[in-house]
């Protein structure tokens, strides 16, 4: 009870009296229910909320904070209820208690989708109320000071999970000093050889250069007085896991790491940060490249400072941080300067904005569909970023990650504005949409009414928000164009039972949603455009037919291909079927019908099958241009390719790939080209333009 009274004396400075007296009998309460727990250290139960509470005492968070995190166990251990914790210390708290508990109740499992979906769970319920994650960041930082306690197994574990999510979050969340120690203690389980090793380097660092930091800190503080400049000024040890992940990325030693300290000066406004800019680099002089303004353009979690580096004694380079004690106090609490700072500072109202404004982008995530290790993924890009700043055409700012493209750019500035982004001008030159963008890039995106999002974007986009829109938008493309084929084939089933899709009642088709565990129709469509589920046994159950009628399918009518169904139906690769080619519809689960030549030796084995095979037949207008190859050969001398080109122009098609090898020594070539033709019919007009040039000497269609 001495340490508690010690901590109540301390948690008194800024709290009413009336709030400590609810901390003082939150502490009682999950004292009594936690009566007789210890440790895997060995200490009683309660030392843990207790230290949860002064590690977010220290960031001065309410005391409806601290009371959940006194509290924030007594659910997941005890037989305390969320309704007792309420009627005792009210609903807000009993909603953060309850917050944190329900991520408790998740297990870690070795499964990637279980750790997922718990990573998921805890980051919306941080969207709902960012105390939650308060509470569970000072959780897990107790856990990791007290870590030793536990097997080596779970320590690295646990160490690699405090590395890969809660330090970034942290770090999003501009918790510096939780962020740093974080990342430190998961480094020292992780990697112990060589944290003991640098640990103890860096003790001996401290002797060896401690002359040249006072020397160092007495010249700035000397220059600033003659200035005029009322300033603070600290000497700072870089934290031990940034030192190493420099030395990793730029493969230096120890030795060769020359900005292990830095200095950062605190002064009392901003048009001082600038004026000890000026007298610094009078100083020493400044390294190119080196100076970062994030006064002027913040970063995304709010932090605002001028960095420099310098050339300092000896040559050695030195990194200086010139920050207002206002931006100090938020560079090291971060989004819990809110409840220290109840003001109407500008700053701090930004902060608030920019936190709602990615709480809110994860929501936006999992609204966008998807399952966990997907968000996930989404995630863990947002929480990675080294920043770069581009601006719209009327001088807005987008911070966005490092190698962000044009269409990322886009997806920032809206999610409408990405999916029908179509061009883009980088500082007034029109670019490709995957350029990556550089710091101070003036964007102008261009789009156009009819456009939609592309699948080969995902190959290089590299925000969450933008890979969860076109994910979004291609998941409800896909399921509406699936459910249009769904309908088609299940028209067909029915039709082998003298029946159609308008005949059946919407009471059937509700008791079939219900009977089968689906979302709706349009689900059940889907899935059979997907492959899912088959048409000739929904169509049984539609009819309330016998099993046995299924051998009358057959006698359904084939299933009409226009070209224009969009990613439901695929012409396959291997045969390149056109209109004209007796074709062949197979249906792969999951990714819709795959259209084949009745010929394709690759569909030879699926025959067997019924159930995948489908009988389909061309339209009579399609208007789709289909990719067919044909190969070439022809003497080897000058102008045959243009000549062979003309014909194809004159012929009204499109060559999109050509290839050409020297065959039988250098007296003929081998041309293979992919053409844009629209039927047999266009492909034997263009075959028989190609004969009558006296140079080709042998031509065919590939199929396979």
């Amino acid at each position: 009870m001495a340490e508690a009274e010690a901590l109540f004396k301390e948690w008194a400075g800024y709290l009413k009296p009336e709030e400590m007296t609810r901390l003082e009998t939150a502490y009682n309460f999950s004292k009594a229910a936690h009566t007789g727990q210890f440790r895997d250290s060995g200490d009683p139960y309660i030392s843990h909320p207790l230290a949860v509470a002064n590690i977010l005492a220290e960031l001065h968070l309410d005391s409806q904070a601290l009371t959940a995190a006194l509290l924030h166990d007594v659910m997941e251990d005890t037989s305390v209820t969320k309704a007792e914790i309420s009627n005792k210390f009210g609903k807000p708290v009993a909603e953060l208690v309850d917050g944190v508990s329900k991520l408790e109740r998740i297990e870690f499992a070795t499964n990637e989708q279980a750790q997922a979906e718990n990573f998921r769970k805890m980051l919306l319920a941080m969207a709902r109320d960012v105390r939650v994650m308060l509470i569970k960041l000072a959780d897990r930082l107790h856990n990791m000071r007290t870590l030793a306690a536990l097997p080596p197994e779970k320590q690295k574990r646990v160490a690699r999970e405090t590395m890969e999510i809660y330090a970034p979050i942290a770090n999003r969340l501009g918790l510096n000093a939780v962020y740093q120690e974080l990342e430190d203690l998961s480094f020292s389980f992780l990697n112990p050889m060589r944290s003991r090793v640098l640990s103890k380097a860096l003790k001996a660092a401290r002797g060896n250069r401690r002359e040249v930091v006072s020397k160092v800190a007495d010249a700035i503080k000397k220059r600033l007085q003659q200035d005029g400049i009322d300033a603070v000024v600290h000497g700072r040890e870089k934290h031990l896991h940034s030192i190493y992940r420099k030395m990793d990325e730029k493969h230096l030693s120890f030795a060769k790491v020359l900005d292990v300290f830095g200095f950062r000066i605190i002064v009392k406004d901003v048009p001082s940060c600038y004026l000890v800019l000026g007298a610094l680099h009078g100083l020493y002089k400044p390294i190119p490249g080196k100076f970062k303004d994030y006064i002027a353009i913040p970063k995304a979690n709010g932090y605002q400072s001028l960095h420099t580096t310098v050339f300092g004694p000896f040559s050695s380079p030195i990194e200086v941080q010139i920050r207002t004690q206002e931006m100090h106090k938020i560079a090291e609490a971060g989004v819990a300067s809110h409840w220290l700072y109840k003001s109407s500072d500008a700053t701090l109202n930004d902060l608030q904005k920019k936190t709602h404004q990615w709480l809110q982008s994860l929501l936006e995530m999992q609204s966008g569909g998807g399952d966990s290790i997907e968000f996930l993924e989404h995630l863990k890009f947002d929480l990675y970023p080294d920043e770069v700043y581009a601006f719209t055409p009327k001088g807005k700012i987008f911070p966005l990650p490092r190698g962000a493209t044009a269409v990322d750019f886009a997806y920032a500035v809206h999610t409408d504005i990405g999916n029908r982004c179509v061009a883009v001008k980088i500082n007034d030159e029109l670019m490709p949409l995957r350029t990556e963008l550089r710091n101070g890039d003036r964007v102008e995106i261009v789009t156009a009414s009819h456009a939609k999002p592309n699948p080969l974007w995902l190959n290089y986009v590299i925000t969450g928000r933008a890979r969860s829109h076109i994910r979004h938008f291609l998941r409800t493309v896909q399921s509406q164009e699936s459910a249009q084929l769904g309908e088609r084939l299940l028209n067909q089933a029915l039709g082998s039972f003298k029946s159609n899709v308008g005949e059946i009642k919407d009471a059937h088709w509700d008791k079939l949603v219900k009977d089968i565990g689906a979302k709706s129709k349009l689900d059940i469509l889907a899935d059979i455009g997907l492959g899912k589920r088959l048409s000739v046994v929904v169509a049984r159950r539609l009819l309330a037919r016998a099993e046995g009628a299924g051998e009358e399918r057959k006698s359904g009518a084939p299933v009409v291909i226009r070209g224009s169904e969009g990613i439901a139906v695929q012409f396959a690769q291997c045969c390149k079927p056109i209109p004209g080619d007796p074709i062949i519809g197979l249906i792969n689960k999951g990714q819709g019908m795959a259209i084949h030549t009745h010929d394709c030796p690759v569909i030879g084995k699926m025959r067997a099958d019924p159930d995948k095979v489908f009988d389909v037949e061309w339209a009579p207008d399609t208007k789709k241009l289909f990719d067919v190859s044909i190969r070439l050969v022809t003497v080897n001398e000058r102008g045959v390719l243009a000549k062979v080109a003309a014909e194809i122009a004159e012929a009204n098609s499109n060559i999109d790939n050509v290839a050409v090898d020297p065959a039988e020594g250098d007296r003929y070539a081998t041309m293979q080209f992919t053409l844009q033709v629209a039927n047999r019919v266009h492909l034997a007009q263009i075959m028989r333009a190609l004969r009558r040039i006296p140079q080709v000497i042998r031509l065919t269609r590939i199929k396979t």
